[in-house]
């Protein structure tokens, strides 16, 4: 097990010392930042967490990916960050990707960190491996001071021309077709996903993720970099989480959007807590989480601890459900992954059934797009979110991507469905059409 040195401060103001420390961070090369944006979401395990430079990294494509993973981890017995792309699939199921990519994000990718910093309230802790006399102190002393001086070159971002990969008529076809696939019973939901990209662009990835996190304040926002790729991401949903013996999955289905009248904002949250299609739509998927943890479960201990509760974000009112199963201490971390890789909100049901035929009918290679991003403790605890809700960034190709999805059931409606992929969209079309400056 690596040796760490931990040393622990006390902060004043924790917004301006997260802002200093982000900021300070992108002068290194690889960089995971999770921000629960303090929201007092059950099983939070901290306000945020940075984890910087690579000590040791795995970086592979989807051929045994989980079982290089689970050997970096068993071998590491240390923090590890990173993702696993939506096509890693393939790894488990005779399944492949074959659509449009513009993005060229590495199949799977962790890494053990250099530098790791927690920040719980008022109180920061850092965890170094190797570190040099004073590195601590002189890192927080500098980040404490940080003032960015950006150059011009920086600054410069190109006027945006979002485009769309599928076009209203063209989405409307392949929701029939989906439809048609539900009605002869070869599936019952399939989520469907469709891409927003923009070609030649530059943009300023710290800013734009901070414009993103300002305007959405998610409780699994996530800046991450890897060289010239870039997430930034301001997911709501948690994928899945071990605390000990415990497995914590929380699957969200079921959106509406806020109003700032209040009273026909309360009233929207209270139709969307009733509203048949909606609560089908998570239950089918609660239904998929419960038989994904029964994999690795001991028996009778997977349990439904919230169906359909619902949470209200900046733009949207979400369904979200909290199933939860007890698990051997024999059990691999990686294993539980493996067994409810992708997530069933970003899928459909039967699982299998419904990734081919979305591979068939979506254009775009989801790659990053629906994987997960997340990290595992030295204890083999892990935390993973779903990475929906957020902008992809290849600084060498100049390509920006944003995909949004939706749950087809046999209640939808082509019109409907294709609303609420642009209320998803809206938050991401918005920062990349007005930057801050």
């Amino acid at each position: 097990m690596s040796i760490r040195t931990k040393k622990t401060f006390l902060i004043n103001n924790q917004q301006d010392f997260k802002l200093k420390l982000l900021n300070w961070a992108q002068q290194f090369e690889t960089i995971t930042w999770l921000d629960s944006n303090t929201t007092q979401q059950n099983y939070s395990s901290f306000n945020c967490a940075l984890a910087l430079e690579e000590f040791t990294s795995i970086k592979t494509d989807y051929t045994n990916a989980f079982e290089k993973l689970k050997e970096y981890q068993s071998y590491t017995r240390d923090y590890i960050f990173g993702y696993i792309s939506y096509d890693v699939k393939n790894d488990i199921e005779q399944l492949s990707s074959k659509n449009h990519d513009g993005l060229f994000f590495a199949d799977l990718y962790f890494y053990q960190p250099q530098k790791l910093i927690f920040i719980n309230d008022n109180e920061v802790e850092f965890l170094y491996l190797n570190m040099i006399d004073d590195e601590i102190e002189h890192d927080f002393n500098t980040i404490l001071q940080y003032t960015s001086e950006t150059s011009e070159e920086q600054e410069k971002s190109s006027e945006i021309k979002i485009k769309l990969r599928t076009h209203k008529d063209k989405y409307h076809q392949k929701v029939t077709t989906l439809l048609e696939h539900i009605n002869r019973g070869d599936i019952y939901e399939a989520n469907f996903c469709q891409e927003f990209y923009a070609e030649n662009t530059s943009i300023n990835p710290y800013k734009t993720y901070v414009h993103l996190n300002e305007i959405s304040e998610p409780p699994f926002a996530t800046f991450f970099k890897n060289e010239h790729h870039y997430l930034l991401s301001a997911s709501p949903e948690r994928y899945i989480k071990k605390e000990g013996n415990k497995i914590i999955s929380q699957p969200i289905k079921g959106t509406a959007k806020r109003y700032i009248n209040t009273v026909e904002d309360e009233k929207t949250a209270f139709d969307l807590a009733r509203d048949e299609k909606e609560r089908a739509e998570n239950i089918m998927i609660v239904d998929l989480v419960r038989n994904d943890l029964s994999k690795t479960a001991k028996k009778g201990s997977v349990k439904v601890e919230e169906l359909c509760k619902v949470y209200s974000f900046k733009q949207v009112h979400q369904l979200i459900s909290t199933v939860v199963s007890e698990i051997e201490t024999t059990t691999h971390p990686v294993d539980i992954l493996k067994d409810t890789f992708p997530m069933g909100s970003m899928t459909g049901a039967p699982k299998v059934s419904a990734m081919k035929i979305i591979e068939k009918l979506e254009n775009t290679k989801r790659g990053l797009y629906s994987g997960t991003v997340g990290y595992f403790t030295p204890d083999g605890d892990f935390d993973f979110n779903v990475i929906i809700r957020s902008i992809l960034y290849n600084e060498q190709k100049k390509y920006v991507s944003f995909s949004v999805g939706g749950a087809i059931t046999a209640k939808s409606t082509a019109e409907k469905e294709y609303e609420e992929c642009l209320l998803k969209a809206k938050a991401m079309k918005q920062v990349l059409l007005n930057p801050i400056k």
